[in-house]
């Protein structure tokens, strides 16, 4: 049955759901931006800078979001937030499913299967677009899952802006399906190898939604 996951520990600030593992970022732009806000009244030059400062922390809530979701019911559901980049066919005979994330996405990624990490492996690489072919040799974190499927494979793929990949949970770790599992910062990709048998329901260009969109077909 589909369930609501908010086990996860989170913060919050002026009523939103953050990301764990956003503060480093955004606590100082709000601090900034409060302090411009309050020397405002008393100088044109605080008042200039406070706009700008304002703006940027609004832009930093609301791209470290962290809504919650009503998770659907499937055998493998989307990993991230975005727009499915390729669908390709492997020599093991697995489809890789890449998703790409825009700053605009959020940016918290979920499991999309239940099951036990079997393994979480950073790999340091470059930082060129995600939507990039090149992308493939980027800073990444690999994720293997224990899952009713066998081994699952997913990939968080650092971009051109996005220096971080958040692993939230470690190696042993039993998840739900739909449990958070990681945060990448600003603008992305992930990867998921369906295995040989199934086959996959998106389509290249197709918006997919972590937790809620199905990746493969009955």
């Amino acid at each position: 049955m589909p369930h609501s996951q908010t086990s996860a520990p989170r913060d919050s600030l002026l009523g939103v759901r953050i990301a764990r593992g956003a503060s480093p970022w955004l606590l100082p732009t709000v601090a900034t931006a409060a302090l411009s806000l309050v020397r405002s009244r008393r100088s044109r030059r605080a008042a200039a800078i406070a706009v700008p400062t304002t703006a940027l922390a609004a832009g930093m809530l609301w791209f470290f979001r962290d809504p919650e979701r009503e998770i659907a019911h499937g055998r493998v559901i989307s990993p991230a937030d975005g727009v499915v980049q390729s669908i390709m066919p492997w020599k093991d005979g697995r489809t890789r499913v890449a998703i790409f994330m825009s700053p605009l996405n959020v940016h918290v990624n979920r499991a999309p299967l239940s099951g036990t990490v079997t393994s979480v492996e950073h790999i340091p690489g470059g930082f060129v677009p995600a939507f990039n072919k090149e992308s493939e040799n980027n800073e990444r974190v690999v994720w293997h899952f224990d899952t009713e499927l066998g081994d699952i494979e997913m990939v968080q793929i650092a971009g051109a802006v996005a220096r971080r990949i958040v692993p939230y949970i470690p190696q042993g770790t039993k998840v739900e399906q739909g449990d958070r599992i990681g945060l990448i910062r600003f603008g992305s990709r992930v990867d998921i190898y369906l295995p040989e048998g199934v086959d996959v329901a998106v389509e290249v260009g197709q918006t997919t939604t972590a937790g809620v969109t199905r990746i493969d077909r009955d």
